[in-house]
């Protein structure tokens, strides 16, 4: 099908190019641009008007010019050609090959830009996801359907423990189809290479589509690469039966990416000149995550961010957790003692945990070692406090006891290899053992029939 070529291009602003005398353009229309030498590019309406249209320019307005270059609108939304052969291929961030084999045979074309799953026909979750890393499964427990964000921060490992979670979660009890969706926004040529390297060495990649936006891409490809994800992600988990789990790394860039648009476009800035719809935007991606009633599959979410000067609350960390179910947040003091992975218990949360821990998805006694662990560390964190201004030989016997926990529980508990992969009862029973070293009349929260039948176990 022909389409009409404009040669009315106005302005080039940034990643943006204004089109006028356009006719019956809609927003969100798929748009080809020429430009001298004839090479195409992609785009989309972000704005239309009655004789003009806003094109931001997915591959980016180098080499463009306002006389030579040609703009055809398509007449559609951005789609993406999805297939269960999607498995093991890795594309970049607008959804082309990157791999140098076949091209992908869809089975349908989708709309990427996809939708929220409707409230009321959303399915509580509460099937456990085992990833294999103590300071989640047994603290901070990850649920089948539930967008759980890593707040992280430069320099910290959090691209190390994005490739530990995709190689290892999966989920326990029955054989279920399982995928993980991969997405990687203005990472580094060897952030790449290491995570293409990690998931073939593990032999992980087999099961995995990795969407991959480099930093030295145009920014504005940023803004679809988590949307073509999630596009390939719903078709795995809502057509195909798969419990998908998504990450997206890393979601500050594509939140710059954004501000760069709304900066080209002359917006009225809101919160750090990020533009003032970036809560609805990010909520557009964080809740296509979750169950729906009726179909077998699922996807679950891990956004992770880097916090500009460790802030959280900075307005994409603190816009993230209004839209989303916890955190889990690394720190930098663990980090620089060498606790991998640094995931600091005590601000991180997974507000859906208890639906999906205890007789028959976990074990029993998973509540109780939790609650306990972290009344624990939390007291011996404090006493920590206190020993640097009295010292500790004004400690109590009761008061060592607890700073013995917390030092055990950080070098034994938050620590392991960074290809260990523990499960959940071997996660609990070390759990009990740190508990242990507490006199019995402390254990407070734990259930008086656990304690009993555990303590014995672990004896």
């Amino acid at each position: 099908m022909s389409h009409v070529e404009y040669r009315t291009v106005s302005n080039i602003m940034g990643p943006l190019l204004v089109v006028e005398k356009t006719r019956d353009v809609a927003y969100g229309e798929v748009v080809r641009i020429t430009d001298r030498a004839g090479k195409t590019r992609t785009g989309q309406v972000l704005d239309a008007r009655a004789n003009s249209a806003v094109v931001q320019v997915f591959e980016g307005t180098f080499g463009l010019d306002t006389e030579s270059t040609k703009v055809a609108f398509l007449g559609e939304t951005m789609k993406i050609g999805v297939s269960k052969s999607m498995l093991g291929r890795t594309f970049n961030g607008i959804g082309r090959p990157t791999d140098n084999l076949a091209p992908i045979i869809p089975e349908e074309r989708r709309d990427v830009n996809g939708l929220s799953i409707n409230p009321l026909a959303r399915e509580y979750p509460r099937d456990f996801i085992q990833t294999g890393i103590s300071s989640i499964d047994g603290m901070n427990t990850l649920v089948r359907g539930q967008k759980l964000p890593i707040f992280s921060a430069a320099g910290l490992p959090h691209n190390e423990l994005a490739a530990q979670i995709a190689r290892q979660a999966k989920v326990l009890g029955k054989e279920e189809a399982f995928a993980v969706v991969f997405a990687a926004m203005g990472i580094t040529s060897d952030e790449a290479m290491f995570f293409r390297r990690d998931f073939e060495k593990t032999g992980a990649s087999e099961n995995i589509i990795s969407f991959l936006n480099l930093a030295s891409d145009p920014a504005i490809e940023r803004i679809i690469t988590p949307r073509m994800a999630l596009t390939a992600a719903e078709h795995l988990a809502f057509k195909l039966d798969y419990h998908v789990l998504v990450i997206l790394t890393d979601m500050t860039n594509y939140c710059e990416a954004l501000r760069q648009v709304s900066s080209a476009r002359e917006e009225v800035p809101g919160r750090r000149g990020y533009p003032g719809y970036l809560y609805t935007d990010l909520a557009s991606i964080y809740e296509r995550a979750g169950r729906i009633k009726g179909r077998k599959g699922s996807i679950t979410q891990i956004p992770i961010l880097t916090m500009p000067d460790d802030d959280i609350t900075h307005p994409i960390p603190d816009l993230t957790g209004y839209i989303t179910e916890g955190q889990f947040v690394l720190s930098r003091p663990l980090h620089k003692k060498g606790v991998y992975p640094p995931v600091d218990v005590l601000p991180s949360l997974s507000r859906l945990m208890h639906g999906g821990i205890g007789a028959g998805k976990t074990r029993e006694d998973h509540d109780g070692v939790s609650n306990q662990l972290y009344a624990a560390y939390a007291e011996g964190r404090d006493l920590r406090d206190m020993v640097a201004v009295v010292g500790e030989d004004a400690l109590t016997a009761r008061d060592k006891k607890y700073l013995q926990l917390a030092d055990r529980f950080e070098g034994e508990f938050l620590s392991q290899r960074r290809d260990e992969e523990r499960t959940i009862e071997e996660t609990l029973d070390l759990g009990w053992d740190l508990i242990s070293i507490l006199p019995e009349q402390e254990l407070k929260r734990l259930d008086p029939e656990l304690l009993k039948k555990f303590r014995q176990k672990q004896g």
